[in-house]
């Protein structure tokens, strides 16, 4: 039987409130300086490579992430873009020509700042991507329904 100390990676037991976290070194590079991160697998959120201090929180009146992500920028800014899944209302299955896709709006729900730790276990996965510019892209609004059967719902993404 297992114990309820030693069912957690943190070796403390899971009730204890007395617990204290370390303390952590996020990235300090800036947007522009720091550079651009893998994705840890096919269609995965990048990871934010750039310290975030001064672009939180994202409020429903202050997306600073759009300054330099937005399509129409990003490339001259030499930010990585939004892809067009950004831009698709997948709940409704209509496209938002061009304006971000209020479920997309919260960059920090999938998209997170990077800490330097040591990992608490190795680690033996190696990603295979099927196109190699999907290291540091996404083409998820063009895959998001390969191996789903929507013959019977009639949906089917734009």
């Amino acid at each position: 039987m297992v114990t309820q100390d030693k069912m957690s990676l943190r070796k403390e037991p899971l009730i204890a409130t007395d617990v204290v976290l370390p303390e952590y070194t996020w990235t300090k590079k800036g947007p522009g300086e720091a550079t651009r991160i893998k994705r840890a697998y096919e269609n995965a959120p990048p990871q934010i490579p750039h310290s975030l201090d001064g672009l939180l929180p994202i409020t429903k009146d202050n997306n600073s992430c759009m300054g330099c992500h937005m399509p129409d920028v990003a490339k001259s800014v030499g930010a990585t873009p939004m892809p067009k899944s950004h831009f698709f209302d997948f709940r409704n299955n209509k496209d938002d020509h061009g304006k971000l896709d209020g479920s997309r709006f919260v960059c920090t729900t999938c998209h997170v700042p990077q800490a330097q730790t040591k990992p608490l276990v190795k680690n033996n996965f190696h990603p295979i991507f099927r196109n190699p510019k999907l290291i540091n892209s996404s083409d998820l609004i063009k895959v998001i329904s390969e191996g789903v059967n929507l013959k019977d719902t009639g949906d089917k993404v734009k």
